[in-house]
Parts: C-alpha cells; sequence; structure tokens
C-alpha cells in the first residue's frame, strides 16, 4: 500500500500539487500517511482510516481515486474478512470509474472481498453486479480479468448464482470464455461451471449460447479450463432436455470427452468420464460412447489406484450397461474380472453397489453372461458378502439375485452353492427393498427345478417368510408370497403341496382379507383363485 501513497507525499512536499487540494483532502492524505507508517496495528477498515481512504474516493482528482484504489486492492488483498457496508460502498463507487486503473483496482479489491461468504452476499444486495458485468466488457485485460474473477467468486455463493443468471452476465461471461488471455479464460469459465448447480442457472447458461464454446473449449491445452469445461458440461447433462439438445448440436461431445478420460490430469479424466456417465442416462448415448471407443478407456479407470476415477468409471460403465446391445461388448473387452474385484471395495459402498449393478445388468438378457457371472466368481462373492454388507449393497446384491435366478440355467448351481442360505435370512431385513429382493430371487428359485430337495429342506423358513408376507398389508409383498406359493404348487411335487394345503388349512398362510384385494388388485385376486384351483 505504500507505494500507492509514495506520490502524494513527494507532491505534497513540493507544494505545487498541496494546492490544488481540498482542506478535508490534504488532511486525509495527511491522516493515511501517518496510519501508513504505523500500518502493522491499523486496522483500515475502522472509522479513521475508512473515513480518510473514502475521502480519496469521493475526490474530483484522479490521481487521488487511483490511490485510493489501489490501497483497498492491497489492503483486501492482505486482510480477507466480513465487512461492512461503509467498507463496501467507497469501492462499488470507485468501480463505477471511466479510468481503467482505478477499474482495475476497484475489481480486484471487491474481488478479494467476494472470497468471504458474508461479503459475497452484500456485494449482490448492493448492486455489485451491475459495475461489475459493465467492467468485464471493458477493453482493457486486466480489468476484465478482475472483473470476471470477481464474478467468479460471487457465483459460488448459492444465493448470488440466480441474481447472476438473470443479470445479463452470462453473454459477456460467454464470450470472455474466448478470450485470448489465459486469466480471463480460465476465470470466466470458472464463473460458468459455478452457474451450473441448478436447473434454473443451467437453463439461463444454456439460452445464452454458453454450450457450444463450453463444447469447442475441450480442446483448450490448458487442464483448468479443460476441468471447468468438462465439469460444466457434466452438470448441464444431468438435465433430460439438455441431453437431447446436447444429441442434435454438439455430435463431436461424445469423442471428445473420450479423448479426455485419457488425459494427464486426473481431475480432468474424472470430469470427463463423470459427463459422460450422466449423458449414458439416455440410450442413445449409451450406445454412442461404446461406438466412440469409451469401452478400452473405462476399464483402464476402473483398476486406477484414484478413488475417484474408479468411482466416475464404474458410475459410466453402470449406465452403458444398461443397454443389451453393450452387454456382450462390455464382457469381451475385459470388464469382467474389475468389476468383480469392485464388489468388496474397501470403505466405499457406492462403488460397490455400481460394480453389482452393473454386473446384474450384464446379466439381464444373456445366459451366455450370466454364465460367464458365475465362472467370475462373482456370484460366490456376493453370496459371502451380502449378510455384512451395507444396507444399499445388500440392495442391489439381492436385486442381483433376483435377476439371476429367472435363468432356468442357473437354478441348481444357485441351489448347489448355498444361494437359499443367504436369501432367507434377508426376508427378514427391515429394509423393504433388500426384503423384497430376496423374497422374489427364492420365488423365481421355485420354479422350474428338477430336484426339490434343498427347497423341502428349507420349506419351514421359506413358510415363514410367506406367512409373513401375506400379513404384511403391502400389496406388494403380498404378491410376491402368492407368487411364490403358486410356484411351490406347480411343481407338482407331492410333499411340496401336501404342505402348503396343511398351512391353508390351518390358518398359517392366510388367503383372506389381503390389502391387494381390498385395493381391487386384480392380479392378487387372479393369484390366490388359482392356488385354491390348485390345492382342491
Amino acid at each position: 500500500m505504500g507505494c500507492a501513497f509514495s506520490c502524494l507525499k513527494s507532491n505534497e512536499d513540493s507544494g505545487l500539487y498541496r494546492q490544488l487540494l481540498a482542506d478535508n483532502e490534504r488532511e486525509a492524505i495527511n491522516t493515511l500517511l501517518e496510519y501508513l507508517e504505523n500500518r502493522s496495528g491499523v486496522d483500515f477498515f475502522s472509522e479513521g482510516p475508512l473515513k480518510a481512504l473514502s475521502t480519496l474516493v469521493y475526490s474530483d482528482n484522479i490521481d487521488l481515486q487511483r490511490s485510493a484504489a489501489l490501497a483497498f486492492a492491497e489492503i483486501t488483498e492482505k486482510e480477507i474478512r466480513p465487512v461492512t457496508r461503509d467498507v463496501l460502498e467507497p469501492i462499488l463507487i470507485l468501480l463505477q470509474s471511466s479510468d481503467q486503473e482505478v477499474q482495475r483496482a476497484a475489481c480486484a479489491a471487491l474481488g478479494n472481498l467476494a472470497v468471504n461468504d458474508e461479503n459475497k452476499v452484500l456485494i449482490v444486495e448492493m448492486g455489485g453486479l451491475t459495475p461489475l458485468i459493465r467492467q468485464m466488457m471493458c477493453p482493457n485485460i486486466e480489468v476484465q480479468c478482475n472483473a470476471v474473477g470477481c464474478i467468479t467468486n460471487l457465483a459460488t455463493q448459492d444465493q448470488n448464482k440466480t441474481k447472476i443468471a438473470k443479470s445479463g452476465a452470462l453473454i459477456p461471461l460467454t464470450k470472455l470464455a474466448m478470450s485470448p488471455d489465459l486469466r480471463v479464460q480460465r476465470n470466466a469459465t470458472g464463473a460458468l461451471l459455478n452457474m451450473t448447480h441448478s436447473y434454473e442457472n443451467r437453463k439461463e447458461l444454456v439460452d445464452a449460447g454458453s454450450v457450444p464454446i463450453l463444447v469447442k473449449l475441450l480442446s483448450n491445452a490448458d487442464p483448468d479450463i479443460q476441468y471447468y469445461c468438462t465439469t460444466a458440461l457434466s452438470n448441464i447433462a444431468v438435465d433430460e432436455e439438455n441431453r437431447k439438445m446436447l444429441s442434435t448440436t454438439e455430435p463431436k461431445l461424445v469423442g471428445q470427452l473420450v479423448q479426455l478420460m485419457d488425459s494427464s490430469s486426473t481431475r480432468v479424466q474424472c470430469q470427463a468420464t463423470l459427463a459422460l456417465r450422466n449423458l449414458a442416462s439416455d440410450g442413445l448415448y449409451q450406445l454412442e460412447i461404446v461406438r466412440a471407443g469409451g469401452l478400452p478407456n473405462l476399464v483402464q479407470l476402473l483398476q486406477s489406484p484414484h478413488e475417484p476415477l474408479v468411482l466416475a468409471a464404474v458410475a459410466c460403465i453402470r449406465n452403458i450397461s444398461i443397454h443389451p446391445m453393450n452387454e456382450v461388448l462390455i464382457v469381451e473387452t475385459g470388464f469382467l474380472k474389475p468389476l468383480v474385484d469392485l464388489v468388496d471395495y474397501p470403505n466405499n459402498t457406492e462403488i460397490q453397489c455400481h460394480a453389482v449393478s452393473s454386473l446384474r445388468n450384464l446379466a439381464a438378457s444373456s445366459e451366455r453372461n450370466r454364465l460367464a457371472l458365475l465362472d467370475a466368481g462373482a456370484i460366490k462373492k456376493c453370496k459371502d458378502m451380502v449378510l455384512s454388507a451395507q444396507e444399499n449393497v445388500q440392495s442391489e446384491i439381492s436385486a442381483c439375485f433376483a435377476i439371476l435366478a429367472l435363468a432356468d440355467e442357473l437354478k441348481e448351481k444357485l441351489l448347489d452353492m448355498g444361494i437359499i442360505d443367504v436369501l432367507i435370512p434377508l426376508t427378514k431385513s427391515t429394509n423393504a427393498e433388500v426384503c423384497g429382493n430376496s423374497a422374489a430371487a427364492l420365488a423365481n428359485l421355485c420354479s422350474r427345478i428338477k430336484d426339490y430337495t434343498i427347497i423341502l429342506k428349507n420349506y419351514g423358513e421359506i413358510s415363514e417368510f410367506i406367512s409373513n408376507f401375506l400379513k404384511s398389508r403391502n400389496p406388494t409383498f403380498e404378491h410376491i408370497a402368492l407368487w411364490t406359493i403358486l410356484q411351490l404348487l406347480e411343481s407338482n411335487n407331492k410333499e411340496i403341496k401336501d404342505k402348503i394345503k396343511r398351512e391353508i388349512s390351518r390358518g398359517k398362510i392366510d388367503l383372506n382379507n389381503l390389502s391387494g384385494e381390498n385395493n381391487e388388485n386384480h392380479e392378487i385376486a387372479n393369484l390366490t383363485m388359482q392356488i385354491l384351483d390348485l390345492i382342491k
């Protein structure tokens, strides 16, 4: 700050410049010089120093305004804390100056203060956006850089984002994202990124024409700009209408993101992968990512030592694996072993869930893949860990078991490996999804098998879950229970049929007053009638 006033001191000594100053201005200069000599203990935001600075701000002398602006810039750089309106007001006045040096320093000061959350809100409340937007359009690169940097800081505060989006700032920010100055580009793309965290603001961003620029900048050599743009596009791709827009207007987007998965920057890799994950919420993109050569990169990222990368990659392949046309290609690319390895990934249930869900998707419609899962040890690992897993993981594993149990070629194998030993306890889970999935798996295993020995051995516990489900007053659970009974009866196993008839007659299996019937659930009524017909 001393350099901001060195010229004042020399001019004061000459006596010439001093004559041009008003009495209050001379007094302010003297006061500030005194504070500067003992600056270590001075609070420049307190009444005395602030009053002196404000006097210079309101001066008609441009040199004094410059000195005040530079002083504020230096003070705020060294001391960031919540400030009052009295501190912000003179800085906002300086921001309206036509002098570029004053603009540059005032924007810098405001940007420094905008690091503090309380200040962010107050700056916008006091009308700081309008002069900042005006300064963004200044031809001076330094002014642009500082103004955009300040907007970037303000846009990290949730209360400000909508106001910024509606202030007219997005169009100049988009233009400045293509600035020849790297600092301006970084600040502008960072500001655009900060505007993508709500649906309303993303819409404003799209309407401002920012998307083509963000896509174009994916090929920028600067890793920071790549990161800001990939992250912004990832957030934009959360919305279905935006994904549709991107599919028609940005045909090169997927290819660019696939290339960035191979970036030397880990965070760029991660955000590019997350962007592809979000795009892959739509079937069209699930196919396009595979066509663009995304699978080899993804399988490599699954084996990364960097956990966020692993999470991004497994979430992406989970979405891609939803499309039936991708199932075989994913397996052939070598995903099974890495996915199986991730099923018990330490201390990250989200990764575990995505891995299990991906395996379930791969097994959905391909007998070959289901057998491959068995051979890869996926089913055994899931069985061994499910009872000790977290509920969200249990939910995914039980859903996977329910799908696998539909496959006739696997039923005997699943029973032989003891899967019923984990399914029965899971039907008693307090988690409805875990409970329902496990029961559905049991029901599927009771259908069309050659040997009912294992079923008979565990019949008591199967009967218990059926009874409990029928008493649940939950139509979904009632439906599962009735379906299980029907599968058992259709087995034509006399011992099983006799057990069911006996339990129905004794009321252990109660087919009366089901909630599904009361709710006019025709499927419940139909299943009940089929069961009664079979036990006649």
